[in-house]
């Protein structure tokens, strides 16, 4: 990557059904053009906001459902929801417990793999797992996706373990850059200080980034 690539931020969740369906498409991309592509994990609204899940109309999770799952099927990739959930909740009703035993550590391991200078490989192999069908913490699935994207996952979590207040203020980082960049979804992409919101948003953003030079 040279240092006059531009430069496209990426604000994701490894919980969010759409940034997993950006994912594939942003690091083709990023590869095959040369475009400096940083992710910059968030925690997902249930954990940052839950409220946003409690004054939902109850009609959004059923059709997130379907319209995730459509979507995959127009852009061949596998898709099943997660088992288990990155974020323990019901939905009838809504019920989101303070203790998660999945996403924090996911997300932490996000910003760890950014730190190392892989954050796009990490967070593509990971997501492929996650949302491919399957227990994606069972055994060493978890392990072997990191070291697909070059990564040691047990060096990570020892990392994190070392210092997790590091961590929670990258991310706590992140989630205010989101904010001030103009939108609180995921994926958001932001180019020049631009917010591009939504997977169904990434050829616009490629059109953005040509008509920039």
């Amino acid at each position: 990557m040279t240092d006059s690539a531009p430069r496209v931020e990426v604000f994701y969740s490894y919980r969010s059904p759409y940034s997993y369906l950006a994912i594939a498409r942003l690091r083709d991309w990023a590869l095959e053009d040369g475009i400096d592509l940083l992710v910059r994990p968030v925690l997902p609204l249930a954990v940052r906001s839950p409220e946003f899940f409690h004054n939902l109309n109850p009609l959004g999770p059923p059709y997130t459902h379907r319209d995730a799952q459509r979507m995959a099927d127009f852009l061949d990739l596998p898709f099943e929801w997660p088992s288990p959930d990155p974020v323990v909740m019901s939905f009838d009703p809504i019920e989101i417990p303070e203790d998660q035993p999945y996403i924090h550590r996911l997300t932490r391991l996000g910003a760890e793999a950014g730190r190392l200078g892989n954050g796009l490989d990490f967070t593509y192999e990971v997501s492929s797992l996650i949302w491919g069908g399957g227990d994606w913490t069972a055994g060493d699935k978890l392990k072997n996706a990191a070291g697909r994207a070059g990564l040691d996952l047990e060096a990570m979590d020892a990392a994190i373990e070392a210092d997790p207040e590091l961590y929670i203020g990258l991310i706590a980082e992140n989630q205010s850059a989101h904010l001030a960049a103009g939108h609180w979804g995921v994926p958001t992409m932001v180019y020049e200080g631009e917010p591009f919101f939504g997977q169904d948003r990434i050829e616009v953003l490629k059109w953005r980034v040509r008509e920039c030079g």
